[in-house]
């Protein structure tokens, strides 16, 4: 029941960043990849400190601030932050040279990248796992690479940021067990824009016209893809495995070309509508699972206990 909570949330998260892809495009039109990293993480950053000391209060805790003395947290939190800061940098600088197509199905290889982590790792294969991800790899090509795939100097970030986003999921799946999330998510999007502010004032030159002219898409991402997206895809990891979990999130490019119709009134192809099938079937067809052993004795002792 908690893994299917989980994929719920990270379902939403999906959504959400989905929407927030034609937010990004436009503060790029004012600002930076930098720049719009450092505003958009260090705000969402600041949207979090009410629901902490809320969530604390409402815990009746004496001391509000008291989960920040964890050790865990801050390894954890820097890891991850320092992974999202290498990703989301890397995939912004990839998109000066390459197209947004090739660069969102290059991203979206993460998915093979933690299959096979988590398949070393824990040496268990789920078959329908591995049909679920190699759909979602067809449904990414077909959705992005309309002008065929050849590989170029963008493409080169892009795929170095691969790295780096599956580092980024497999993280917070050790993390997000340990640790509060919300603080967790807090420290992540500290590390983020604190590096991103470094990066931002050695390779650009920021202009407060520009921030103040990019402030609505600043904003948008700040609040709606960083402070809420990317809590819940803690808080949704926490009870997902970590393959599936990545199925899950690639869906983001699903949303997005939904997003596209809606807001920017933009025409789907047939061919990027089968891409959508062939990535909702990715979804339908992992959690096609066979209870396992502990599944069946949890639901056995329910029953006795019925």
């Amino acid at each position: 029941m908690k893994s299917k909570k989980g994929e719920l949330i990270l379902l939403l998260a999906s959504i959400l960043w989905g929407s927030c892809f034609v937010f990004q495009k436009m503060g790029m039109d004012y600002i930076g990849p930098f720049t719009l990293g450092a505003f958009r993480f260090l705000l969402g950053a600041m949207t979090l400190v009410p629901v902490m000391v809320l969530l604390d209060r409402m815990k009746k805790r004496k001391e509000i601030y008291k989960g920040f003395k964890d050790k865990e947290l801050y390894i954890g939190g820097g890891l991850c932050g320092t992974a999202l800061f290498a990703a989301a940098s890397l995939q912004q600088i990839g998109l000066q040279y390459t197209t947004a197509g090739k660069a969102g199905f290059i991203t979206s290889l993460e998915i093979v990248l933690v299959a096979a982590i988590f398949i070393f790792i824990t040496r268990s294969v789920q078959i329908n796992v591995l049909i679920g991800v190699s759909l979602a790899v067809i449904g990414m090509y077909l959705l992005c690479m309309v002008e065929g795939f050849y590989l170029d100097k963008g493409d080169t970030y892009e795929l170095i940021g691969v790295v780096f986003w599956a580092i980024q999921i497999l993280a917070i799946d050790q993390y997000s067990k340990k640790v509060d999330v919300i603080k967790l998510s807090f420290v992540q999007f500290m590390t983020t824009g604190i590096l991103s502010c470094v990066f931002m004032f050695v390779f650009e030159n920021p202009q407060w016209n520009d921030i103040v002219s990019g402030a609505v898409p600043i904003l948008y991402t700040a609040i709606i893809e960083v402070a809420v997206a990317y809590t819940l895809q803690i808080i949704g990891q926490r009870d997902t495995r970590p393959d599936i979990a990545s199925v899950i999130l690639s869906l983001e490019s699903v949303f997005a070309v939904i997003s596209g119709v809606l807001i920017l009134g933009e025409i789907i192809t047939f061919r990027e509508f089968l891409g959508c099938v062939f990535m909702l079937a990715a979804i339908i067809v992992t959690q096609l699972t066979k209870p396992n052993k502990q599944q069946k004795c949890e639901k056995l002792k329910q029953d006795l206990t019925l």
